[in-house]
This record gives C-alpha cells, structure tokens and sequence, in this order.
C-alpha cells in the first residue's frame, strides 16, 4: 500500500510582520473549536477586541522567536518529516501541514488527492488530546477528505501520550539536563478553558475534580488527566519524585482557565527560595513561541524577579533523531491494530 501521513500542528505566521500576524490570529481565533462562543459572539469578541488589541504585542513576540531559517515550528517539523520518510521507506509520504497559515491542510491534501494514495494516516502532534488542536485538525481533514468522490482508507492517532516510544524518546532527551542539580522541576502543559474540559466531567467541575491523582474512568480523553499522566509516566522514566515535580498549565487568556498557572507556580517556586528549576513541556512535541518566549523568556524573567536564579527550558523533541525514531514506531504500532 502506498500512505500519505500527516503531520498536523497548529501553525504559524508567514513572517513576523503585522499583517501576516493578522492573518494567522483571524484564522486561528476564528476556529470555533478555539473560542467555543456562538458565532456572533465569537466574531465580535475575536475581531473587534481580541485581534486588535494582540496583533502588535504578538508581532513583537513573533520577531523575538524569529530565525534566519524562519519559524522554528515550521523549519523543525519539516526536518523532521524527511527524517520520518526516511525510516518509514518508500512505501510512505510524509507532510507537514498547518491547521493555520502554511503549507495549509487545503494544500497538502490537493497534493494527496492528485497522487491517489491508498491510506491516509493523520497524526495530530498533539501527545493528550484536546477539541483545539487534535480535534481541529482532525475535523478539517476528515471534513475535506469526505467530499472527495473517491475517498482512500483514513487512519486517525488521536493521542500518544502514554505510547512507550513517545515516553522513552522524551525521557532520553531530557536526560542530558539531569547532571546537573535542581531544586525543582515543572511539568508545564498548554492551558484549555475550563469550558473545554468541563464537557468530559459532566458532574463535577474541571477544577474540583481529583483527576490529577490517577487516571479516572471518565479520564482517556480529559485533558487534565492525560496532562497529569504524561507528567508520572515521564517522571517515573526520569527518576524524578513526585515531591520534586509540579505540574501545571501555561498560555492562558482568562482565569477561567485549567490551574495551576505555570507562571504563577514559577513565582512561587521563587518565593520559596528554590533557586534552579528546571521546565519541560510535554505537551509541545515541537519548541515554538509558548515555548522559546513564554519559557525561556517570560517565565525565566519572572523567576529571576522573584528571587530565584536559573529557570532552564528542557528543549523540545523538535527534529531529533529518537524522536524521528518514536514516530515511525507510534505510527507502525497503528497500523498493525
């Protein structure tokens, strides 16, 4: 069989300019799987306060993140798919596509469409699944795959967060940080509005659940729980005790938001008198702008400030050979099921 494999991320802006930054966050803010409000609501709220208020602090942002080679999550994913293709053989082709901004999930699969492939497997790089992301992309290839006259067999990997490879691949990456000492760690997850768990925990709300103590019944597609459980199983891989470590949720918009708040868990930590903390980011399989700024920036400011020392972002799988490797076995793993 010959398979197309997808993968899917969020995106990023062409260039880190004011309109091309207005275009990314029309697009991205304006996916109701983002901002859950009704339609007017959303439009009004996103292009009349959000957007306009943002576009110049997150251009500036975006300018900091900025390489020669462009944005890291663009040029870093695409490395990694030659390096994917290449363990995979010749049997497969791997793209890179956007959910927002470029190579766009409308051109990959024109491209995918042409070449008449027999299976198409989409893999979301996202480790814990979340209707924002996951499902975002999910739905937009389903939705345009279906209108297709002859429509190929489609394989979706909904999450990896507990795959042995995925694990295996972060904790022999993070491991280069280990000889040295720190006071503390932090396990540091992309925040969700609380709306958006709050479906998964019809009775009980997000915050108020016990779901970070162990998985719970409700727990395979709660994001909460899956956070919490990708932080144990790396923990465990890294010797790491669960006294050393605190997890928490970064990049909010409100404070109706997943809690703990990784800044405010940094200031603490500060306040302490911990004086080197070091951060990982399992939920960012690629270094972006949460993670390159909010982190490595933002957050170790905000330490500093606080009294603490040295806050060290652990850097993300991005490109790396085991994490090409870890991929390639998530990927065959799914398709002998």
């Amino acid at each position: 069989m010959r398979r197309a494999v997808i993968l899917a991320n969020v995106g990023t802006p062409d260039k880190p300019a004011i309109p091309a930054v207005y275009r990314y966050l029309t697009q991205f803010l304006n996916d109701g799987r983002v901002i859950d409000l009704p339609v007017a609501a959303r439009l009004l709220l996103v292009n009349g306060i959000i957007i306009p208020f943002r576009v110049r602090n997150s251009t500036r942002l975006y300018k900091k993140l900025w390489t020669p080679k462009g944005s890291p999550l663009l040029y870093l994913s695409e490395n990694l798919s030659q390096k994917l293709a290449t363990n995979l053989g010749a049997d497969f082709r791997v793209f890179v596509a956007m959910r927002y901004g470029k190579p766009s999930i409308d051109e990959i699969l024109k491209t995918i469409r042409k070449e008449q492939f027999d299976e198409v497997v989409v893999l979301p790089m996202f480790p814990q699944y979340a209707s924002s992301t996951t499902g975002t992309a999910s739905g937009k290839i389903l939705a345009d795959i279906g209108k297709w006259n002859v429509i190929p067999g489609i394989r979706f990997i909904g999450q990896f967060y507990q795959h042995p490879a995925y694990i295996e691949a972060f904790a022999r990456h993070a491991t280069q940080y280990l000889d040295q000492h720190w006071d503390h760690f932090v396990f540091s997850f992309h925040g969700l509005p609380d709306s958006h768990v709050n479906v998964i925990h019809p009775t009980v709300h997000v915050n108020d659940c016990s779901c970070q103590n162990a998985m719970p019944q409700h727990g395979q597609y709660c994001y909460k729980a899956t956070s919490y459980e990708t932080a144990r199983l790396i923990a465990a891989k890294l010797n790491i005790k669960q006294e050393q470590y605190t997890v928490a949720f970064q990049s909010r918009l409100t404070k109706k938001w997943l809690r703990p708040f990784s800044d405010e868990i940094v200031k603490q930590l500060a306040e302490q008198g911990k004086k080197r903390v070091l951060v990982f980011a399992p939920s960012f399989v690629t270094d972006c702008l949460e993670t390159i700024i909010e982190i490595g920036y933002e957050y170790k400011e905000l330490f500093i400030e606080h009294g603490g020392e040295t806050l060290e972002l652990a850097e993300g799988l991005n490109d790396s050979d085991v994490w090409a490797k870890a991929l390639q076995q998530i990927i065959t793993d799914s398709l002998s099921q």
